[in-house]
């Protein structure tokens, strides 16, 4: 029997999902009708040859999460595994969103894939423009919503700008909007801080982004999480593909936490004490106007004219991300904090701009 607040909890989550989501019959695939072990496996259609490639990865890659809830402190049922966090926050849509009817609200410069997918799946994209500094303001944010929001997504640190957001506009935003709220935290390992995930249970329209490709250095293995509440977490699975994730990844990553995480908090130290210097002698220069605060394994600069520093840049084989294009971010240059080798590259290239 479910408690009261369990149940009210329940039914506002019925008021959110789209109404042929929610009495969607899922695709059964045949490792969903049969899980263990066996000897002659004649279910699949599979080939008999060539394993252990033949056979079919386990569609809610259950040992990998037991293994993720351990380092995350969260219950393996609060997880969703998707194909990076681009996967999660398709399927966010798609579970919570009608098309031509619903709308979606977000921070103005963040993440582009918000917009693609609110674009894929015809769902307005309401864009609310960060204040100085790049900072969040919640009022702004919630001005608005309409009757017709049915997400607001949130990234911090943010992606292109680098910045944690401020937590009391975050938790404002908790407790004065009824939809979903999506905290994309895909580089919270870098921000000195434990982020959402220990308020999960708290909130139950929180679903929190994070992903393995930037702190654990795994971004070919294509491997992102979403954590929300069970219910959540079950109409995830309802709508994904049924194998999402391949074998292959799910045995690397398994096989990368089974080491725990102490390499993981090594690169992230490594990282986050190359930041400071780099930002230290981009200071120095007059070609640069402006360094952003950042909290993430990236810095945002401003400098006199990125387009050419950036095709100068590329004529060195040096690669940063032109943010120029981007709301807010006028002749900004995105640069991922590297080895020491590769700053020092960078550093010695732009320093030969003229």
């Amino acid at each position: 029997m479910l408690s009261e607040k369990r149940y009210n909890d329940f039914m506002n989550l019925r008021a959110l999902v789209r109404k042929n989501i929610f009495n969607l019959e899922p695709y059964s695939c045949a490792r969903d009708e049969f899980q263990g072990e066996a000897s002659v496996y004649l279910d699949a259609n599979e080939s008999p040859y060539n394993s252990p490639y033949n056979r079919y990865p386990d569609p809610l890659q259950r040992s990998l999460k037991e293994k993720i809830a351990k380092i995350k402190g969260v219950r393996a049922e609060q997880i969703l595994i998707g194909n990076g966090s681009d996967e999660s926050i398709d399927l966010t849509f798609r579970v919570f969103c009608e098309p031509s009817v619903d709308n979606v609200v977000a921070m103005e410069p963040t993440y582009g894939m918000y917009k693609v997918c609110a674009d894929i799946n015809n769902v307005e994209y309401r864009k609310v423009a960060l204040e100085d500094g790049f900072k969040l303001r919640s009022t702004k944010v919630l001005d608005a919503v309409d009757e017709y929001t049915k997400v607001i997504f949130l990234c911090s640190p943010n992606n292109p700008t680098g910045n944690l957001m401020d937590k009391a506009e975050i938790l404002k935003i908790l407790t004065d909007f009824g939809g979903i709220i999506a905290i994309d935290e895909a580089y919270i390992d870098f921000a000195g801080c434990s982020g959402w995930l220990p308020k999960l249970d708290k909130y139950p329209n929180l679903v929190i982004y994070q992903t393995f490709s930037k702190a654990w250095g795994l971004s070919s293995m294509r491997c992102g999480l979403a954590f929300a509440r069970e219910e959540i977490i079950v109409l995830f699975n309802k709508v994904k593909y049924p194998y999402n994730i391949s074998s292959l990844t799910q045995n690397a990553v398994s096989e990368q936490l089974s080491k725990g995480d102490e390499q993981k908090n090594c690169w992230v130290e490594q990282i986050l004490a190359e930041r400071r210097p780099l930002i230290d002698m981009l200071r120095q220069m007059k070609i640069v106007k402006e360094i952003y605060h950042s909290d993430a394994n990236f810095i945002l600069i401003k400098v006199v004219d990125a387009n050419k520093i950036y095709e100068y840049l590329t004529q060195k084989g040096i690669i940063v991300r032109n943010r120029s294009r981007v709301s807010l971010c006028d002749d900004c240059l995105r640069i991922t904090v590297g080895t020491p080798d590769e700053n020092h590259a960078l550093v010695e290239a732009l320093k030969t701009y003229l």
